[in-house]
């Protein structure tokens, strides 16, 4: 989930071969056109479209685009977290005004770097990927211990705990936390997914995680399946 530091600057969109065709915004998302995004939610809002419609006509088919771009290896690392990076703009703007309206996204996810490791690269990318998708996203940020997914865990039944390593030795928090849910009567109702450069399928399963992604775009999947 981790990858080096990529200036900020929109990208020009390859040929994707996809017969749909996206709303201005949803295009520029795409593009990750920070500023073109910014201007097309507030024309939105301004002709009267309701915050959700933004979010289900516009960012999330435009992340979708973006996920099936990485997957077929027309985006790399450094598109998806550009086109994250405008997505999140968007969604700064949205997210007040869907708290107002009192509308439920998809499900709720705690993400977190695991203690004792403190890159967040990876993780942010995820994390914008998991907004963009539809979901509530709490970010712990880094060096997050277990008490602290467990006590974000507990104050909502059905919570997502996501994890991210990029260290071999900050691996082994993983299964703390999981230890820590399961102590404290929280592994039953919450479950649990990882991600990290060194982290593998064999790895999740022998700590006990219900599922790992290798990439953002993946994990955006992953998540949604919980909550079908």
């Amino acid at each position: 989930m981790e990858t080096t530091w990529v200036k900020w600057i929109p990208i020009t969109r390859k040929n994707t071969m996809s017969n749909t065709n996206f709303s201005p915004l949803a295009q520029s998302v795409i593009d990750g056109d920070l500023n073109l995004v910014l201007d097309e939610v507030k024309r939105c809002l301004a002709s009267n479209v309701s915050p959700q419609s933004i979010m289900d006509e516009h960012l999330i088919p435009a992340m979708g685009e973006v996920g099936r771009l990485f997957e077929e290896g027309e985006y790399f690392v450094p598109e998806l977290m550009i086109s994250a990076r405008a997505m999140q703009a968007a969604m700064k703007v949205l997210n007040p005004l869907l708290s107002d309206s009192g509308i439920k996204k998809i499900g709720r996810v705690v993400i977190g770097t695991v203690k004792g490791d403190f890159h967040d690269i990876g993780k942010n990318l995820v994390a914008a990927m998991l907004e963009g998708g539809g979901f509530e996203v709490i970010d712990l940020g880094v060096d997050v211990a277990p008490e602290k997914f467990a006590e974000a865990a507990r104050e909502q039944i059905g919570t997502l705990v996501a994890m991210s390593a990029l260290l071999t030795t900050t691996m082994p928090q993983m299964k703390k936390v999981i230890e820590k849910l399961e102590e404290d009567g929280l592994r039953s109702t919450s479950k649990v997914i990882i991600g990290g450069a060194p982290v593998t399928g064999e790895f999740a399963k022998v700590i006990g995680a219900d599922g790992y992604s290798d990439n953002a775009s993946a994990a955006v999947t992953l998540a949604k399946s919980f909550f079908a």
